[in-house]
């Protein structure tokens, strides 16, 4: 059996791969277009057939940019922006058992994703654990 290493998963040097940035830009706007849609439905209690379509698009285009944030390094989940998707994930998933309390649920996941990715990349890509074997991902996009 093959020995898998560290720096398998959090290399020295964040992995890239071609056309990252505008990959990552479009699915930002696919991300952003279809969880506004949900959350707009949500609010103004649009029937679930309704959304479906875009609860599924909200997820794929998240999980499609999470994926290549993992594929540059698992690190990025020991900096601020990391974890800061994951406080998301866990307040989504919160939602199918706190039916009642899902609006506010999606709006805090909104509100904690937009100060997350508008804050300064010095905040942003703070590394918080395991400061002394992860390599910062600072790059834009």
């Amino acid at each position: 059996m093959k020995h898998i290493s560290w720096s398998t998963f959090v290399p020295s040097v964040p992995r890239d791969f071609p056309l990252r940035r505008g990959l990552r830009t479009a699915l930002r706007v696919a991300h952003i277009f279809t969880a506004g849609t949900l959350l707009g439905g949500y609010i103004f209690e649009q029937p679930a057939t309704v959304l479906e379509p875009w609860l599924v698009g909200t997820v794929v285009s998240g999980l499609l940019l999470l994926a290549t944030d993992l594929y540059a390094s698992f690190g990025v989940l020991c900096e601020v922006r990391g974890l800061v998707v994951l406080v998301k994930l866990v307040l989504l998933a919160l939602a199918p058992f706190f039916w009642d309390a899902r609006i506010s649920l999606l709006v805090t996941a909104l509100v904690i994703g937009a100060v997350g990715s508008h804050m300064p990349g010095a905040y942003r890509h703070k590394v918080l654990l395991f400061r002394s074997r992860i390599v910062a991902d600072e790059r834009n996009g």
